[in-house]
């Protein structure tokens, strides 16, 4: 097998373009959305998500591309990573919430 390819594209959340795009299973696998609604996410979104919500939360209160949008949290990270290169790398650190979840 070789390396994963790498797409590039435009992200349905922040709306940069020309990006590195991952699919975002709006409804996580393990919580059955494995053949359910997907989104292209680049990788900086992509992680945010994953960094302040669990997988129940995203499959219960935050499984449309809409609600995420409309997320306090996200609009926040969403208006600061459209004013970065497409190029950065982010670290994203779980929020205090998120680690006491411990999931």
């Amino acid at each position: 097998m070789g390396k994963k390819q790498t797409l590039l594209g435009d992200c349905e959340l922040c709306y940069r373009t020309n990006v590195e795009i991952t699919i975002h299973h709006l409804t996580p696998k393990e919580l059955g959305g494995t053949f359910l609604p997907t989104a292209k996410l680049c990788l900086p979104c992509h992680k945010q998500i994953h960094a302040i919500y669990t997988n129940e939360e995203l499959a219960t209160r935050m499984n449309t591309i809409e609600r995420l949008r409309d997320d306090d949290t996200i609009k926040k990270f969403v208006r600061w990573i459209q004013k970065q290169p497409s190029t950065k790398l982010i670290s994203v650190t779980k929020s205090k919430e998120r680690r006491q979840k411990k999931r």
